[in-house]
C-alpha cells in the first residue's frame, strides 16, 4: 500500500510570500489522516511547519504518520525551505518518539502554570518599579540582539535570527510601552536595576487566552540571588491583576537554570519544538 498526501484545499499565499495548504493523508486513495503545512513568515518563508499531523485511529501503527512527515518535508523542501519545525504536545507520545527517530532536534519548550485565586507572596526585601523611557530603550536593544543570538547559536542565519526578533517586537511590543496590556518593570537593589521583566497577554491556543512571561533577565552579576524567582513570582501577581488563570512562557532547550526555575514554581511543559534542516 503506498501513503500520500493529497491536498485538501487550494495553496494559500499572503503579500510577504508566506504559503500553507491542508493535505490529506491517503493509501491508496482512501484518506486515512490530515497534515496542515505553511511557512513561518517571520522568518521569509526560509522555514516550514509542520502542524496538526494526525492519523485515525484505526490506521495508526502501521507507518502511516512517518511516511505522511517525510513526505511533508519532501513538499517543505519543494517551496525553497531549509529548515522544518514542529510543535508536539508532551502528552502525544508516540509523535514525540517519532520526531526523534526521524532526527528533530528540541529547540525550546512551552510551560505553563494554572495560577491560584491569592496573590503569591514577593520574597522578602524584593524591590520593583515601573521601566522608565531610557532604561526600555536600552533594554530593547540589548533584548532583541540577545534574542536573535539564542537564535544564531541554533544554527539559524543571522539574517533569519534578527528578522524573527524584529517580528516577535512587532507583534507584541508594536507601541513600546505604551502597548495595551503590556507591563515592562524592574528589580531593584539599593537603587540599582538588577533585572527586568516583561509580561502581557496572549492566545496559548485559539479562543484560550493567558497571560505570559515573555522575557525575564537578571543582571549576569546579579544571579544566583533570587531575583529571577521575585520576577517571576511579579508576573504571577501582575497576571492575576489582569484577570487570567494561567501563564505561559517559552524557553530555550540547554537553559536547564530557567528550566529548573520554572518547576520549582509549578509550571509545567505542555509543547515541545523542534526542527530539522532540510536536505
Amino acid at each position: 500500500m503506498t501513503t500520500t498526501l493529497r491536498p485538501s484545499e487550494p495553496l494559500q499565499q499572503s503579500a510577504d510570500g508566506g504559503r500553507s495548504r491542508g493535505y490529506d493523508i491517503c493509501v491508496n486513495s482512501r484518506r486515512v489522516g490530515s497534515v496542515r503545512l505553511s511557512t513561518d513568515a517571520a522568518f521569509g518563508g526560509a522555514v516550514g511547519v509542520i502542524e496538526d499531523l494526525a492519523v485515525d485511529e484505526r490506521d495508526r501503527g502501521r507507518g502511516r504518520g512517518t511516511v505522511a512527515a517525510l513526505a511533508s518535508e519532501e513538499v517543505l523542501r519543494g517551496w525553497g525551505c531549509g529548515e522544518v519545525r514542529i510543535s508536539v504536545p508532551t502528552a502525544a507520545a508516540p509523535a514525540l518518539r517519532l520526531a526523534g527517530a526521524l532526527g528533530y532536534t528540541e529547540r525550546s519548550r512551552n510551560m505553563v502554570k494554572e495560577l491560584a485565586g491569592e496573590m503569591p507572596e514577593l520574597p522578602r526585601g524584593f524591590a520593583f518599579r515601573p521601566v522608565t523611557e531610557p532604561e526600555f530603550a536600552e533594554w530593547s536593544a540589548r533584548s532583541m540582539a540577545a534574542f536573535a543570538q539564542s537564535w544564531i547559536d541554533r544554527g539559524m542565519p543571522a539574517e533569519l535570527a534578527f528578522a524573527k526578533a524584529e517580528d516577535s517586537r512587532r507583534r507584541f511590543l508594536p507601541e513600546g510601552l505604551a502597548t495595551p496590556g503590556v507591563s515592562v518593570v524592574v528589580a531593584v537593589r539599593d537603587g540599582d536595576v538588577v533585572g527586568y521583566l516583561w509580561t502581557g497577554g496572549i492566545e496559548l491556543e485559539p479562543g484560550d487566552r493567558a497571560g505570559f512571561v515573555f522575557e525575564v533577565e537578571v543582571a549576569e552579576e546579579q544571579r544566583g540571588k533570587g531575583y529571577g524567582r521575585g520576577l517571576m513570582v511579579l508576573a504571577e501577581r501582575l497576571s492575576l491583576a489582569a484577570g487570567e488563570s494561567l501563564l505561559g512562557l517559552h524557553v530555550f532547550a540547554g537553559n536547564t537554570p530557567a528550566i529548573r526555575l520554572y518547576e520549582s514554581l509549578g509550571y509545567r511543559t505542555t509543547h515541545v519544538n523542534s526542527a530539522k534542516t532540510l536536505r
